[in-house]
């Protein structure tokens, strides 16, 4: 990224975090209110005491240990779904209808269903968290490998190739700058249900620790929650999408905006 961009970037945010302190400050009332809101200095301290708190670190070890957990669940049994129904008539007839029956339902819906199904609340929460990422995961998968060129696979096996180095030397790799995006897709759709789970039902967690906060009416300590989370989100996805690049590298870089129009 060129030092352009990042002065932009960096202004956009500044701009923003500016735009937010004069409204709050000066407690402006039109379409919506302003006024009930913190101001960016009042967020800006009450993180900083959070930050010295051994509660706010805890919590965020917490969140990022069922995202974790449940992202990679879904990871695995998403690339896995999506192959085999991309790949195979009877995986696609088997397994198909159950997939479209169930992937509409929101994974939040899912609270009751986890918490009859497990006895803890932690394994619930991994389990709403893997099911937000899964379809993300499994549709994207699945369109990428069928969009892999048909002649790739027939120049594989014209050389002799079988079933294992067909699927692991072309069908993967092609498909892969797919699956990447339907993985950074999925991750995002993670981070918004397991907040709302720990929300719902957890007892510890940034969500549950910002939804802590709205009951005793701790406005900032409610932003401080958000931002957190927003943080978190925004690291998490940006480490998916540079494993992706670097597992793509192989790729032809893409040529830059308005080269070509």
């Amino acid at each position: 990224m060129t030092a352009r961009r990042r002065l932009l970037r960096a202004a956009a945010l500044l701009g923003f975090l500016g735009l937010w302190q004069a409204l709050t400050a000066w407690k402006v009332r039109a379409w919506v209110r302003f006024d009930h809101l913190p101001t960016v200095l009042q967020v800006a301290d009450a993180l900083k005491v959070q930050l010295g708190t051994a509660v706010y670190w805890q919590d965020l070890a917490d969140s990022l240990r069922r995202i974790s957990t449940g992202f990679a669940l879904a990871a695995l049994l998403g690339v896995t779904a999506g192959v085999l129904t991309a790949r195979s008539r009877t995986a696609a007839d088997l397994i198909g209808p159950v997939l479209e029956l169930v992937r509409p339902i929101p994974a939040i819906a899912l609270v009751p269903v986890a918490i009859m199904l497990f006895p803890e609340n932690e394994q619930g929460i991994v389990f709403i968290t893997c099911a937000a990422a899964f379809f993300p995961v499994t549709v994207a998968t699945r369109h990428a490998v069928r969009a892999v060129p048909p002649r790739w696979e027939e120049a594989v096996r014209t050389m002799g190739g079988g079933t294992g180095r067909v699927l692991f030397g072309v069908v993967l790799p092609g498909a892969l700058p797919g699956v990447v995006g339907g993985l950074s897709v999925g991750l995002g759709v993670s981070w918004i249900c397991v907040i709302s789970a720990e929300m719902v039902s957890g007892q510890y967690g940034v969500g549950y620790r910002t939804w802590s906060a709205y009951t005793v009416l701790d406005y900032p300590g409610v932003f401080v929650g958000m931002a957190t989370i927003g943080l978190l989100g925004w690291a998490t996805s940006g480490a998916v999408e540079l494993l992706g690049r670097r597992l793509t590298r192989w790729l032809p870089a893409p040529a830059p905006a308005g080269v070509g129009a």
